[in-house]
């Protein structure tokens, strides 16, 4: 997914400085140890202090390192050559696709990573099945549409209105629960604005300045809508956009799930108070209808 955000030229080279690193010491060490690692399980954290809804997760990535070196960043799952052997301490770190970009991989910064000791033999496997979860001091607000009262109303602007439904031909009971939101586009409703309603005048979202803040969300698109952050005080309403979602194929459309940093946002707007999130989409080029569905909206914070 092509995501319109900003371009991060220096984590592509770190990228390709570790894989031209790795690729050059395996051609130079026949035999190395193996470190195979599977996709990433998210549990719920018995000790959580804040409720954080419903667990969908999109970690896609790890950041491996073996007693503090770094032996890259990979893809899961994969099988990574390591120039070590006998007793050390693996460490591997959830990452995500930051904005959705895959040439920006990042360490997810509130779920925990697996520190294990391994004992590596050269030419042998050792396999590791990663399991995190939240860190238990991470605050959430959230909104996923099983509530009575929901969070998150159409502009007054708007021609599109929003449902909460449970179409069984879009549902997916491990991400939506039995409800999510759903946005019906067309010639005569080709617009769509809305907005969050966490705070309602109380400062139920205080999201931090200078500090790791994402949304997290899930979706499911056959129109672009966009994502961004209302900072709301005494000298009125800043909206600032902030991520584009590219619509998918109708044939082929799924769920998605992707992690918006927020931390520059929310630290630029300096007047703000409080803040709430805003949707937005137009009707696509050439196209007479289109859909949008979202669940799981969520403020992700320490």
């Amino acid at each position: 997914m092509n995501i319109l955000t900003k371009f991060n030229t220096s984590k592509i080279l770190l990228l390709f400085g570790l894989t031209f690193i790795l690729s050059s010491c395996v051609k130079n060490n026949e035999d190395p140890s193996w470190i195979e690692i599977s996709e990433w399980q998210l549990i719920k954290n018995p000790n959580e202090q804040y409720p954080s809804g419903v667990l969908t997760s999109n970690l896609t990535e790890a950041w491996v390192y073996v007693n503090s070196k770094i032996i890259g960043v990979f893809e899961l799952p994969c099988k990574i050559p390591v120039l070590e052997s006998g007793l050390v301490e693996v460490r591997v770190y959830p990452a995500i696709l930051n904005n959705g970009i895959s040439a920006t991989k990042k360490i997810y910064p509130f779920m925990e990573p697996v520190i294990i000791s391994a004992n590596l033999i050269q030419n042998e496997v050792f396999h590791i099945d990663p399991v995190t979860q939240y860190y238990e001091t991470t605050k959430f607000t959230f909104e996923n549409f099983e509530d009575p009262t929901i969070k998150l109303e159409d502009g007054p602007t708007s021609p599109a209105n929003l449902q909460v439904v449970s179409d069984a031909n879009i549902l997916d009971p491990v991400i939506n629960g039995t409800k999510f939101c759903k946005i019906v586009l067309s010639s005569s409703a080709d617009r769509w604005i809305a907005s969050t309603t966490f705070n309602n005048g109380a400062l139920n979202m205080p999201l931090p300045k200078g500090k790791e803040v994402y949304l997290e969300i899930d979706y499911y698109n056959t129109n672009r809508f966009t994502s961004g952050l209302l900072g709301i005080g005494v000298n009125g309403i800043s909206d600032n956009p902030n991520v584009q979602m590219n619509p998918q194929n109708p044939n082929s459309v799924k769920w998605k799930k992707i992690y918006i940093e927020l931390r520059e946002v929310v630290s630029g707007m300096t007047s703000a108070d409080y803040y709430e999130f805003s949707f937005q989409a137009l009707i696509d080029d050439g196209e007479s209808d289109g859909i949008i569905c979202i669940d799981n909206i969520k403020a992700v914070y320490f």
